[in-house]
């Protein structure tokens, strides 16, 4: 692939403008989707040049454009000069981005934050919404860490190293056993859970480094520092504001209080075993009052970091350099340094000290799990309080959907840490006699899993039936769409059928909704089960109805082996994704759409690539429209629509009303504006539709993720242009001889419509400011222009 310097002028945009002869030239700056491409094939053209960016994001232009807007001839082009910003790379580059399967549930519950409803004069319950999120963010990282705990403390170096029988059969743990080693120096139980808790110790490090790395490579860049303009203040996102792509403060805090959050973790298994051993009668009267001392400093520590989370949230509507340098070296080097006390407390020396049964484990994951029930439950109070402030009829659940995502992050981390848990309990005792095993209650959560995906089931084969009830009204309309054609049956089912499954995108809330609203009710009971038998379900239904036996015994097994099952596609997917990069892609595409938002509610998640993408955007759209006049039309796919419209409310208004939108399968109002209806409500998109230039949309009945803007009052009308036909014709005709695919969610550019619309929009745009509106004059061309509206109806 060719690099060349940048041609064009990219200062600063307070910068003196050099302008290149002012010749008119205009720029499409295509942005792609999910999934990523290449230049060459968004360019259609093999020789393409990198004019600005790296490796990891970057404007590519052809070769043959390199110095179109300075070039003599400039002025005889018949279209724009195009551009291609690829920014693939941010979520599917190097091998490493398998490891941030591990963060799923870090990246879900950060979803959750940016869900909340829309609201007007409720700054407190804004507030408070966001730190809900973040203090169920922060159980996450615990349970994260007391999961390992569990299996590197309590399975290995507790149970199985202090079980010979269990020893016997592991080598390698058998310098920790008394019974093997004959009494070694490692071998007493406070020296075995400090030699294991390296394990939960060097996984916090790697969670630090991880975070550490990202934010160095995404949260660094700054956006454009501007002054604001008067006509900016009021405006109904927060997605304008200067810092809001600017999180670095916010994440480094997080970022010392999770990782100190998980230190104290492992120094409060270390040391609660200890202590308890010294509060035994007889127990040493020092090493007793030591444990005290440890126990109230590591309190004191968590007090800490339960304030750092809740004292500051983000701050968006100034470029915040600042960092609290004092706060994220401190505290996390005052948690390291309790860990260090703590395995020394631990390790010294305890005659007559021998390990049995488990740590006590069952009431750290019981509390874990019956906090952050309680958050999601008071933050659907919030957030249905927030709603009704400002009711949207569109928002998903009734302004509930962050309540809901956040209940599955949640069990999403406990299906995780319970299915590492069994796995290794299994592994480690192959007869099941030897030892203990997990604390109880991951094997209630295990056993409740098997009822779920029997609801799940039942969910999924109500979409099937709603699709066929689709597509057999879907036939109809496809005959209307081509009235002149012979109809196929076969053909017309299965247009019918393509459009029918993606018109069940829309039936996904009740999806979400049902499996959150079982899983908490499934979640309440197996902790309730849990904590008032002390025992297994199978166990705790002995001497019961033989049916529930029966059933309990079922369930117990058959979650085991489905969480078992369930880790191993895990890993398998991870070490795939790690070699092979089209495995790795794909996954890529769960980041493009999870990781959009900053990293507000766990630091720990994966990175935000728009904290890169949309200042490189903006920096681009801002020079070019201040160094050529301002033509420029921004045309994105899919995620890439996102993108452009995030960059383009980053704008001046004063640029912005230089630049044309263009989307295209755009997710923002079906699934952006339903999900996240705070930042991409009807008000927001419709403030966007006044403030630029003109924007036109595009889509496709048959495309499962885009949709029409479905603006408020005549903004949908001049925004949407009419469902495109797909297939572009039914059969075979003089300028299609072979049978044209239904393209779906790709391919827009192939279809006459889109080259007619780019057309009108540059032909509105000239160099210099843009043309005043007068009174009447629609915004942009209406539909009664569109050469190829086929009918009104809109996506499903």
């Amino acid at each position: 692939m060719e690099r060349a310097q940048e041609h064009v002028s990219t200062g600063g945009p307070d910068q003196p403008a050099r302008r290149p002869g002012e010749t008119g030239t205009a720029l499409e700056l295509l942005v792609h989707g999910v999934g990523g491409t290449t230049p060459q094939e968004m360019l259609n053209d093999p020789r393409t040049v990198r004019i600005t960016g790296d490796n990891i994001a970057a404007v590519f232009r052809r070769a043959d454009d390199v110095d179109a807007e300075t070039s003599p001839d400039s002025h005889r082009r018949d279209g724009p000069v195009p551009e291609a910003y690829v920014w693939c790379n941010l979520t599917s580059g190097n091998g490493t981005r398998a490891l941030w399967l591990l963060l799923l549930p870090f990246m879900v519950v950060n979803l959750a934050h940016w869900m909340r409803p829309t609201a007007r004069g409720r700054r407190r319950t804004v507030r408070l919404y966001g730190l809900l999120v973040r203090l169920a963010g922060l159980t996450l990282t615990v349970l994260l860490v007391a999961a390992a705990c569990e299996v590197a403390l309590d399975l290995a170096a507790w149970q199985c190293a202090g079980t010979p029988a269990c020893a016997d059969r592991h080598s390698w743990l058998g310098f920790l056993s008394p019974a093997v080693s004959d009494g070694g120096w490692w071998s007493s139980p406070g020296r075995r859970l400090a030699l294991a808790a390296f394990v939960p110790t060097a996984l916090t490090a790697l969670l630090w480094y991880l975070s550490k790395r990202t934010w160095s490579d995404y949260e660094s860049q700054q956006p454009i520092d501007r002054a604001p303009e008067p006509d900016e203040y009021g405006s109904p996102t927060a997605l304008g504001r200067p810092g809001f792509w600017y999180g670095r403060r916010l994440v480094a805090r997080l970022r010392a209080a999770h990782t100190a959050a998980g230190l104290i973790t492992v120094a409060a298994a270390v040391a609660s075993a200890a202590a308890r051993r010294d509060r035994e009668p007889g127990g040493p009267a020092l090493l007793n009052i030591l444990g005290l001392l440890l126990e109230a400093a590591l309190a004191a520590c968590a007090v800490a970091v339960v304030w750092v989370v809740c004292r500051r949230g983000r701050s968006e509507r100034r470029l915040d350099r600042e960092l609290d340098e004092r706060l994220v070296r401190r505290l996390p080097l005052a948690a390291l340094v309790l860990l260090g006390l703590a395995l020394l407390y631990a390790g010294w020396e305890r005659p007559g000290w021998e390990s049995a049964g488990r740590l006590p484990g069952d009431m750290t994951f019981g509390g874990i799990a019956l906090v952050q029930g309680l958050l999601v439950i008071v933050l659907a109070v919030v957030a249905h309080t927030l709603h009704r402030t400002d009711p949207d009829r569109r928002a998903v659940l009734r302004g509930l959907g962050g309540p809901a995502v956040a209940m599955l992050a949640c069990a999403l981390g406990g299906v995780m840490s319970g299915g590492v848990s069994q796995r290794v309990s299994d592994w480690l005792d192959g007869t099941g006699t030897s030892i203990d095993g997990p604390p109880v209650l991951l094997t209630w959560q295990a056993s409740v899993i098997p009822p779920l995906l029997v609801v799940l089931l039942v969910l999924f084969g109500w979409l099937g039936r709603r699709a066929w009830q689709l597509a057999r009204a879907e036939r109809e309309a496809v005959a209307r769409d081509y009235p002149d054609e012979a109809q196929d049956r076969a053909r017309t089912r299965r247009i019918a059928y393509t459009r029918a499954m993606a018109a069940l995108t829309d039936r996904g809330p009740r999806i979400v909704a049902v499996t959150s609203g079982v899983t908490l009710l499934l979640g309440a009971g197996a902790l309730v089960g849990a904590l008032t038998t002390d025992e297994t379900p199978g166990e705790a239904a002995q001497g019961t109805y033989p049916v529930v036996h029966g059933a309990a015994e079922t369930a117990q097994a058959l979650g085991s082996w489905l969480i078992g099952l369930g880790f191993i596609l895990f890993v398998t997917w991870g070490r795939r994704a790690y070699k092979d990069a089209a495995a790795r892609r794909t996954i890529g595409i769960l980041w493009d759409v999870g990781t959009f938002w900053p990293r507000a509610a766990h630091p720990f998640a994966p990175p935000c690539y728009a904290e890169r993408a949309v200042p490189d955007l903006t920096w681009r759209m801002a020079t070019w429209t201040r160094t050529t006049g301002g033509r420029l039309v921004i045309s994105g796919h899919s995620q890439g629509s996102v993108l452009a419209a995030a960059a383009a409310w980053q704008l001046a208004p004063s640029a912005r009303k230089r630049v044309a939108l263009l989307t295209y399968g755009s997710p923002l109002e079906r699934l952006y504006g339903r999900w996240f209806p705070a930042h991409f409500g009807p008000a927001a998109l419709s403030s966007l539709h006044r403030e630029v230039d003109c924007w036109r949309n595009l889509y496709r009945l048959t495309d499962p993720i885009g949709g029409p803007m479905r603006l408020p009052g005549d903004g949908g009308h001049h925004v949407d242009h009419g469902p495109l036909k797909d297939p572009l014709a039914y059969g075979r005709t003089d300028p299609l001889p072979l049978p044209a695919p239904i393209l779906g969610h790709s391919d827009y550019q192939a279809d006459p419509a889109f080259a007619e619309e780019r057309r009108k929009l540059l032909a509105r745009l000239r160099p210099g400011l843009p043309a005043p509106r007068h009174p009447g004059e629609p915004p942009c061309p209406g539909p009664e222009e569109d050469p190829q509206s086929n009918s009104g109806r809109s996506s499903a």
